[in-house]
């Protein structure tokens, strides 16, 4: 499990390309000082594996599932990632629950700058909106963020200066995918919400 609290912008080293799957070579010092092969990192909102780790370097297997519903495929060498270690026990939870299974990509349709903070605008899957509400939570590249406004086929939000300078969400231009994790709770309760209804019918 992981908060959305981005630890590092890591660099992809290398792309091995395997088949229906890829092997990414990550540059992250922060999140690989105290890793062990087999841990979780989350690689813009996306949990991989360690599979093999360096001084400063980790690689993580990318299966074609992962490929086809992130945008994990569009990463080249030289691609700033966003990184974050699994939360430890007892750990503060400074975003919100995230749990690293993206459920959706979506596109920046606009961003507006401002002296304090940028308005961003991305593009959402319809089946997908039904989980947004204003002032919710929505992960965005593994960034926990809140939702300013939504609609049906999009939601906006702020980012304030730390957020634009520690991730990738900083740079990102109109037509850039990114990938989406709603709030697993609002989930949880649409489950339990038609489980109660069958049971009443």
């Amino acid at each position: 499990m992981f908060t959305g609290l981005v630890e590092e912008r890591g660099i992809v080293t290398a792309v091995e390309r395997l088949g229906d799957a890829v092997r990414l070579t990550v540059r992250g010092p922060v999140v690989t000082s105290d890793a062990s092969r087999g841990d979780s990192i989350a690689v813009n909102g996306c949990c991989l594996t360690i599979s093999e780790l360096d001084t400063d370097t980790f690689s993580a297997d990318v299966m074609a599932e992962s490929l086809d519903r992130t945008s994990l495929g569009d990463v080249s060498e030289g691609s700033e990632v966003n990184l974050e270690r699994a939360m430890a026990a007892g750990a503060r939870m400074g975003g919100h629950i995230v749990q690293g299974h993206v459920d959706g990509t979506g596109e920046l349709q606009d961003r507006a700058p401002s002296k304090n903070w940028d308005l961003l605008r991305f593009s959402l899957p319809a089946d997908l909106a039904r989980y947004l509400v204003e002032k919710g939570s929505i992960t965005v590249d593994g960034v926990s963020l809140t939702v300013v406004e939504v609609a049906d086929d999009w939601f906006s939000v702020s980012l304030i200066p730390t957020t634009l300078a520690d991730t990738t969400l900083g740079t990102r231009g109109p037509g850039e995918r990114v990938n989406l994790e709603v709030d697993i709770l609002a989930k949880y309760v649409e489950r339990l919400l038609a489980t109660t209804k069958g049971d009443r019918q």
